[in-house]
């Protein structure tokens, strides 16, 4: 979905370009453009204090249903995923009056680019963030629709998951406002365009995918057959293939339900990947020892450090799922 192009090019403003607001009197410059699509052109701007985001529309609908989202994101507590909402005016043109808000600029790489810098370790922890979050917006009554990897944008440090774009945000039991196919189950047959949890569910689903297949895939028989075996293509999908197969299918009626499952397999990995360091530390003391000929001595010592290893690693591993459960479940 894109806007009007010839509305782009008769709006198109040069850096250096000053909107000054009618009713607030505040005044922006504009830097470059950030992006364009169906509903209006956005431009990272400098107001009097710092970099902003300023987005401007022919269509004052629009601007006004994004506004209400952005302020009903305000109201939801313990969640940032969408930019704060920072003015609301119209701009008196040469070419004549146009509507536009100013909101955060959020700044850093989209999700994908920041997993393939950073590895796919981030993988489940972004995505446990992105989970509770929805969360939240789904209590609120909202559906974000247009969920995929380009308008959600990691900060930090710490990481934390960002949301860029809430054009496609609709109220739940509407149908959705804007899509992209790659993400949308009814473009692959599995679901209505209803605003519902399970709507952006499918999508969680299909972004988990895309972080396999950065280009993603073509649609051919379509389904969830195809998608299936796209995901049993690539090792490192495989230990999610429950969860995204539950998502796809729409049998997750929360985003928390996601969620617990994704964190249980994240303990189950870390808790696997620990016993398996601490038995192969076991047999390659052992190992040593029936090589080297080790004294009765020296053997106890041997055991003596190894078992305080092992305790200083229990200890490092209780800590950290400790922090995870900390992060996830009271953030």
């Amino acid at each position: 979905m894109m806007m009007n192009h010839s509305w782009k090019s008769q709006f198109k403003l040069n850096p250096g370009t000053i909107v000054k607001g009618i009713w607030h009197k505040n005044q922006y410059t504009i830097l470059k453009e950030l992006g364009f699509g169906a509903n209006g052109i956005v431009y990272l701007a400098k107001s009097e204090k710092t970099q902003v985001a300023l987005k401007m529309s022919d269509n004052g609908m629009s601007i006004t249903s994004e506004v209400n989202v952005l302020k009903s994101f305000a109201k939801v507590q313990g969640s940032a995923l969408g930019p704060s909402l920072l003015d609301v005016d119209d701009w008196q043109s040469s070419q004549g009056k146009i509507s536009f808000y100013v909101m955060e600029y959020i700044e850093g790489p989209d999700l994908l680019t920041f997993i393939q810098q950073n590895g796919k370790v981030w993988t489940p922890v972004l995505f446990l963030q992105l989970l509770n979050d929805l969360q939240k917006l789904h209590e609120n009554g909202w559906v974000f629709g247009d969920l995929k990897p380009e308008n959600l944008i990691v900060t930090g440090p710490p990481p934390r998951i960002r949301c860029i774009d809430v054009g496609g945000t609709t109220i739940s039991g509407r149908a959705i406002k804007e899509f992209t196919e790659f993400y949308d189950r009814g473009y692959w047959g599995l679901g209505s365009r209803k605003a519902e949890p399970s709507y952006d569910l499918f999508a969680v689903g299909m972004m988990m995918i895309h972080t396999a297949y950065p280009k993603r895939f073509n649609k051919t028989s379509g389904g969830i057959a195809q998608i299936m075996e796209e995901v049993r293509k690539k090792a490192e999908l495989l230990p999610y293939e429950g969860v995204i197969l539950k998502s796809l299918k729409g049998q997750y009626i929360r985003a928390n339900e996601m969620r617990e499952d994704l964190l249980s397999l994240v303990i189950k990995r870390e808790t696997d990947n620990s016993s398996k360091k601490t038995v192969d530390r076991k047999d390659s003391g052992n190992q040593s020892h029936s090589n080297q000929g080790l004294t009765r001595q020296n053997y106890k010592k041997k055991r003596k450090k190894g078992r305080f290893k092992e305790t200083i690693l229990l200890f490092i591993f209780i800590a950290i799922f400790y922090g995870i459960y900390i992060f996830f479940f009271t953030s």
